[in-house]
């Protein structure tokens, strides 16, 4: 299986409420996911996370630390994903879909709804209302 790392953003508008979504078009019927996607080689998480939320969306994001870490074993694609989701805050740019043929829809989804979509695993509902992160640190390459 090939290992795949994918940086999604949580972001939260501004009474805290709601989050922003993206509907992403698969090969099936289109699904729900925070904004983000693959890191791509020599890139960091966070590199990964701010490029594919502007992508996305449009926005410009300043990524803080880490919400959650998950991880699944996609047996049709042959992966092994790790899913790192930090906590951003919007500081420019508009919403517009850049990629049509990737991204339906960008929305703003009330946080137990949104919940849904995030791969919160049972017995953890309610995480994304304690707003909980740990500090996200990288080590200078040597």
């Amino acid at each position: 299986m090939k290992r795949v790392d994918v940086a999604y953003v949580l972001l939260f508008d501004e009474l805290e409420q709601n989050v922003l979504m993206v509907r992403n078009i698969g090969t099936g019927p289109s699904y729900f996911t925070l904004p983000g996607g693959a890191v791509e080689k020599g890139e960091t998480l966070k590199e990964a996370a701010v490029r594919e939320v502007k992508e996305e969306t449009g926005l410009d994001v300043h990524v803080d630390g880490v919400f959650s870490v998950g991880e699944a074993f996609l047996e049709e694609r042959g992966h092994h994903v790790i899913f790192f989701t930090f906590v951003g805050k919007i500081i420019g740019g508009e919403i517009n879909i850049s990629f049509p043929e990737e991204i339906e829809e960008v929305t703003w989804m009330d946080l137990k709804h949104a919940e849904k979509y995030i791969h919160i695993s049972s017995g953890f509902e309610g995480l994304i209302m304690d707003r909980n992160t740990i500090p996200y640190i990288l080590r200078e390459k040597r």
